[in-house]
């Protein structure tokens, strides 16, 4: 490649910007790509992801006997994400979405020689049935490190011959725009200091979300929605929407939905952490008992994962000190306890099936024992009246006492106490639900009392909100397209992957289905690089 021309210039090095240069690559483009990471973090936050996909219509469905369909996931996508009738390239790019998730992702990653985990997963099923009423979340088999490591390699191979050129360690601050079109961009390196022009015929904007840090979080927090006081991050630090301001500023690009946003409510620092506010996500267990900072069950409706993460959000943000505590045992942990991501994933991140199956089947206690060891937010005691002096000890208050710890445990064990005909808990019902899809009821304990006798010892996980991905950003048509304040495409300038919100500026509404954010990532970029080659 001559000098640092390029046909097309792509801005971060995410699945999306990934995805987008090797579409490109592949259809004879020369491309540079520039990412402000370092080369070992070459694939952002899909290189840490956990890899799970909301797909419509898979042949992993079919055998399941899941009789799912893109009207169907459609219907359950707008119901649960509260899309307004009229925000049009949203409801676009959801409808794009079920429509060809099959073929563009399901079809075009086993292409790559990727493949999914023998089963569809059953998550944000709605607290009243109406989000995915049906089993669509399909988990890479090596987790989301192993396709984004496979897609680099690809990559590289279509880039050879001088077609691509990556530029690690560079940050974009200014696009270039003459004659009504952009004309390239200007980055800067980040070691040297020293401006690098880069001219290319069209760029494509793959720089991530918005939030990555938590002054740009707490400036798009909805007014109307209660927000912690503290918060974890689980986003990306260098998405910091800089370049969505900049193109919205200079280009009169428009930038809608910014207050929506994916969190989680469930995360705890992370023990080694990558950068300043570092947390991991947890999948929380179903059977623990989700408590305030006093050690009291929330409620009235007890909070329950694998139902509503928008409502749990929120629910958590509301409470009156900016954490809570999960309550259980070592034989619910065991089961249950995981966090989201390859990192603390290795058996599937390695593919070690049979591993995978021992752990799954017996119990991950390699993971409890871990976090026991590593996590001062990982709490363990023999009795109810050790754990809350450690809790208190962790907060450094008073505000457990070891009887309210005690009534909140004996409450809920209550129901027990004379048979499964007269249990009366909605949290025991999630989970007698939940259990009768097979891959749940492998990862969810058959309900019982806390203090069973031999489930010891006790364990208490100090939470808080985390933050992840925006679900707003530029709004862009169905070939990915940014669109200026009339409506009209920017002409060269193009938005994929969380930079658009996953499509169109937002195209999951308030809430997503889960799982749809890497196949969104690659839905868009292929949609970027089919216009950029063939116009359409």
């Amino acid at each position: 490649m001559a000098g640092t021309d390029a046909e097309v210039l792509v801005i971060g090095g995410g699945l999306a910007g990934i995805v987008t240069a090797l579409e490109l690559l592949r259809a004879g483009k020369r491309v540079a790509l520039v990412d402000r990471d370092t080369p070992e973090r070459f694939g952002g936050l899909a290189l840490w992801a956990f890899g799970g996909m909301a797909l419509v219509g898979t042949p992993l469905q079919a055998k399941m006997k899941i009789p799912d369909t893109p009207e169907r996931a459609l219907a359950d996508w707008l119901r649960f994400g509260e899309l307004a009738g009229d925000d049009r390239w949203p409801q676009a790019w959801a409808r794009h979405y079920v429509e060809h998730s099959r073929a563009g992702v399901y079809d075009w990653l086993a292409k790559e020689g990727i493949r999914f985990m023998p089963a569809v997963n059953w998550v944000e099923r709605g607290m009243n049935g109406d989000g995915n009423r049906l089993p669509r979340y399909h988990i890479v088999w090596g987790t989301s490190r192993f396709m984004t490591l496979r897609l680099i390699e690809a990559l590289r191979a279509a880039g050879s011959g001088g077609r691509l050129r990556l530029l690690h360690r560079h940050r974009v601050t200014r696009l270039d725009h003459r004659g009504g079109r952009l004309a390239g961009a200007l980055a800067v390196d980040e070691d040297s200091g020293h401006e690098l022009p880069l001219a290319a015929d069209a760029v494509v904007l793959a720089m991530g979300g918005i939030n990555g840090g938590h002054e740009e979080t707490r400036r798009n927090w909805p007014r109307d929605r209660p927000m912690p006081q503290t918060m974890l991050n689980g986003a990306h630090p260098y998405a910091d929407g800089r370049l969505h301001r900049a193109a919205a500023a200079e280009l009169g690009a428009r930038l809608t939905h910014s207050g929506e946003m994916w969190n989680y409510a469930a995360g705890f620092p992370h023990p080694f952490p990558h950068f300043a506010g570092h947390g991991l996500s947890t999948i929380p267990c179903k059977s623990a008992l989700w408590l305030n900072h006093r050690g009291q069950r929330i409620g009235p409706q007890p909070l329950v994962t694998g139902f509503d993460t928008h409502w749990l959000c929120q629910q958590v943000a509301a409470q009156e000190k900016p954490w809570t505590w999960h309550l259980l045992n070592w034989r619910i942990a065991a089961r249950e306890f995981a966090i989201s991501g390859a990192e603390h994933n290795p058996r599937i991140r390695d593919r070690q099936f049979p591993a995978f199956l021992k752990e799954t089947l017996l119990g991950n206690h390699r993971l409890v024992r871990q976090m026991q060891s590593q996590s001062p937010h990982f709490l363990v005691a023999d009795t109810l009246a050790e754990l809350a002096a450690k809790m208190n000890a962790l907060t450094c208050s008073q505000d457990v006492s070891a009887t309210q710890l005690q009534a909140t445990a004996d409450a809920f064990d209550a129901n027990f106490a004379h048979g499964s005909k007269l249990e009366n808990d909605d949290q025991i019902r999630r989970i007698l639900h939940a259990r009768q899809w097979g891959p749940d009821r492998l990862r969810t304990c058959k309900p019982a009392p806390l203090q069973k006798k031999g489930a010891g010892p006790f364990i208490a996980i100090h939470m808080q909100l985390i933050t992840r991905k925006s679900l707003g950003g530029l709004q862009t048509d169905l070939a990915s397209r940014v669109l200026g304040g009339n409506g009209q495409p920017i002409a060269g300038l193009y938005g994929v992957g969380e930079a658009a919100g996953f499509g169109g500026g937002g195209a999951s509404g308030k809430r997503s289905l889960e799982g749809t954010f890497l196949p969104g990532c690659i839905l868009t970029a292929q949609a970027a690089a089919r216009h950029i080659v063939h116009g359409t």
